[in-house]
């Protein structure tokens, strides 16, 4: 009998002790999740804010745990170099893994990236998307190949500035990869 008595004092005592556990685990996931997200929306504000960010650059990031990669394409050296120094000055961030792609110095994909820009915001309603400080297409040209990054307000903008940037004089290839908002949605 005592031992019946004893073993029930023990799963007793061990549900009232791991029930605050439990509840302090909940607490601490659900403010691991809130500092993530916040985390993101950190790197994100730091990254379209830098100076020299502009419609011919693309900056991507990735979280894992505290650690930030970034990827993309970008004109300057220094805006790989900034991108790297700011995202690691915010607190949380441990490590940055800076796998941003520095474009080569080209006068032809410099006269390419020109008039692909004209092509694209002239065509239709698209000047819209160039409209602010952080347009919401840009436009990457790597040794005469364009690539069109961004999000749209829906598909047919989007078949609009592959057109348009196909129609480029002196372009090999171009790869759409534009997402509408409705895409985004569902």
């Amino acid at each position: 009998m005592t031992t019946i008595k004893s073993k029930l004092v023990f799963l007793v005592a061990a549900v009232l002790l791991t029930t605050p556990a439990l509840a302090i685990a909940q607490t601490q996931y659900g403010e691991q999740t809130y500092n993530y997200e916040q985390l993101g929306k950190k790197v994100r504000k730091v990254l379209v804010t830098l100076p020299y960010y502009g419609v011919f650059d693309n900056l991507e990031y990735r979280l894992e745990g505290n650690t930030v990669i970034l990827s993309g394409q970008v004109v300057r050296p220094t805006t790989r170099y900034d991108a790297g120094r700011r995202v690691a000055r915010i607190a949380g961030v441990g490590t940055v893994v800076n796998n941003i792609e520095v474009l080569p110095l080209s006068p032809f994909d410099n006269n390419i990236r020109v008039r692909t820009y004209r092509a694209v915001f002239r065509s239709g309603g698209l000047f819209r998307y160039s409209l602010g400080a952080n347009p919401s297409i840009h436009i990457i040209v790597n040794r005469g190949r364009v690539t069109l990054e961004g999000i749209v307000s829906n598909r047919m903008d989007s078949q609009l500035a592959y057109v348009a940037a196909n129609g480029v004089s002196g372009v090999f290839s171009v790869t759409n990869n534009l997402r509408s908002e409705d895409e985004l949605v569902r």
